[in-house]
């Protein structure tokens, strides 16, 4: 982590950042909007190599609506490599350059009628359904972290005040991870849903785990990008999630400035 820090440093200077992103399918140009540095994964020492076509891997630091901030532009997720724990190093860098929160958003597939694809959902609560852990194999006692309010409620607050300012409608759910890449079956949908969830994704509770870890308040929005599996009849793809995810990444672009305006 060292190595990395140190070049992000000397790149970006010593201002500690106040929030960290990860930005999902559709959310790339945001860290565009950033007027900061940016710094290509490769680059950076221990950081994933993300192959997923749509995500942008590069950090970003710099001002965004007021607030410094961290964005990180891609993550790597648990079905590239195999390790759960693959985002480890990235949330733990937020931590060390002063990061006090994370706001993740992902892609996901919606389990309720009301909440359409277009829409966006903040998540209450998750369920990992896939049984995987980013914390297996850490030798200290840190490693069993509380998860009652892994979503912190003072967040998810804000993020609903600056929907309501922005004159949207945010839907609040559970998330349920599913380990991907092939997507859900439609009996593993109905399994899901019995288990409570409301949206499914490949991404994200690593992250929330992660970000616990290091003692970061975290929050997470969905983009939805399509139904799920036998809730509808069209045909689920990658190639169809990344056409979709724009429309709810304009929304929640206008959420996220909101709340960093607040924020100040």
């Amino acid at each position: 982590m060292q190595a990395a820090l140190d070049l992000i440093r000397e790149k970006a200077g010593d201002a500690p950042i106040a929030v960290g992103l990860i930005l999902g399918s559709g959310l790339g140009h945001l860290a565009g909007a950033v007027k900061g540095v940016s710094i290509p994964y490769v680059d950076l020492p221990g950081f994933p190599h993300v192959g997923v076509s749509g995500h942008t891997p590069m950090l970003v630091i710099g001002d965004l609506e007021g607030q410094r901030v961290a964005v990180l532009g891609a993550r790597e997720h648990y079905y590239e490599n195999g390790n759960p724990s693959a985002m480890r190093l990235p949330i733990g860098v937020l931590k060390a350059l002063g990061a006090h929160s994370l706001i993740a958003t992902n892609a996901a597939g919606s389990m309720r009628a009301d909440i359409p694809a277009g829409d966006l959902m903040l998540l209450s609560d998750h369920i990992n359904f896939s049984g995987l852990n980013p914390l297996i194999g850490e030798k200290t006692d840190a490693r069993f972290v509380p998860m009652t309010t892994a979503h912190d409620p003072d967040i998810r607050a804000g993020l609903k005040r600056a929907a309501e300012d922005e004159g949207m409608a945010l839907a609040e759910g559970i998330y349920a991870w599913y380990s991907g890449p092939s997507f859900e079956t439609p009996a593993e949908i109905r399994a899901i849903r019995i288990l409570g969830g409301d949206a499914v994704g490949m991404s994200t509770v690593p992250e929330v785990i992660l970000a616990r870890f290091f003692g970061l308040k975290v929050a997470a929005i969905s983009t939805i990008t399509n139904m799920a599996a036998g809730m509808s009849s069209e045909n689920i793809s990658h190639e169809h999630t990344k056409a979709m995810a724009p429309l709810g990444a304009a929304k929640l672009e206008k959420i996220l400035r909101r709340y960093l305006r607040d924020l100040g």
